[in-house]
């Protein structure tokens, strides 16, 4: 596997040029949903997602500071040109492509995007929805890191009964061990999975992980790396993370 060069970690100028070269070896349709900071804010959509297949939705770079999320999705991606082509997938590779260049969680304005999806009003959540809107979805994967973790771990939301983020945890494990907490950030959680049975009502704004489950997306899961271990090893378990999401879930 290519790995990234620590120096790069924060050039979301070449981050997004590697993604407009995929998107033409994939066949993928690229957008620009808005600019910000002179950077574009890119979408792709694979040629059956366009066709309207059920869509697998990716996403990384919504906070800055959080760099292994926004590389392992293009490591991903680059490893898997021949799914992109068959397969159905919506990819947002970098929404915060101005926190990436400064290191940190907030979007050029200082805010925290992940707390505005749900705001048609905003200069990149507003066009986000209408990107996303009236499209069907299998499941979305939200790839985060989390400085405070002490290994891997996932929010999981799910309209079926059954929890799925264990064995993609496990298939995980090998290159970064669950996170041992039984509590993180103030939810329960088991061997590295948090599933939320009721959508949270204390925060200040609608994440994209829920603002996505709410407009009808079946199933959600929002990964976390530790941000204090080594990036090469970030990376590699963000790519794992997307490929055992894709094999274990329908």
């Amino acid at each position: 596997m290519k790995l990234l060069p620590t120096h790069r970690a924060h050039d979301a100028q070449h981050l997004i040029q590697r993604w407009r070269m995929l998107a033409r070896a994939a066949g993928c349709r690229a957008t620009v949903l808005c600019e910000v900071a002179g950077m574009p804010v890119l979408a792709l959509e694979s040629a059956a997602a366009k066709a309207g297949e059920p869509a697998v939705y990716l996403s990384s770079g919504v906070h800055g500071d959080e760099a292994a999320a926004a590389w392992g999705l293009l490591t991903w991606a680059e490893k898997h040109l021949k799914d992109l082509r068959r397969g159905s997938f919506l990819i947002a590779p970098c929404l915060n492509p101005a926190g990436l260049v400064l290191n940190t969680r907030l979007d050029h304005r200082g805010l925290d995007i992940n707390r505005r999806f749900h705001d048609s009003s905003d200069e990149i959540c507003g066009p986000w929805q209408q990107w996303i809107t009236g499209r069907a979805m299998r499941f979305g994967l939200c790839l985060h890191e989390d400085y405070d973790g002490q290994g891997i771990y996932l929010y999981e939301l799910n309209h079926a009964r059954k929890t799925q983020g264990h064995e993609i945890i496990g298939r995980c494990a090998p290159t970064i061990a669950p996170d041992p907490r039984t509590n993180i950030d103030g939810q329960r959680a088991r061997g590295g999975v948090i599933r939320r049975r009721t959508l949270p009502t204390h925060l200040p704004g609608m994440p994209e992980a829920i603002e996505l489950h709410v407009r009808g997306c079946p199933v959600t899961l929002t990964f976390e790396s530790p941000s204090e271990f080594a990036l090469d090893t970030r990376v590699r378990v963000q790519v794992k993370f997307v490929e055992s999401a894709l094999a274990v879930l329908p």
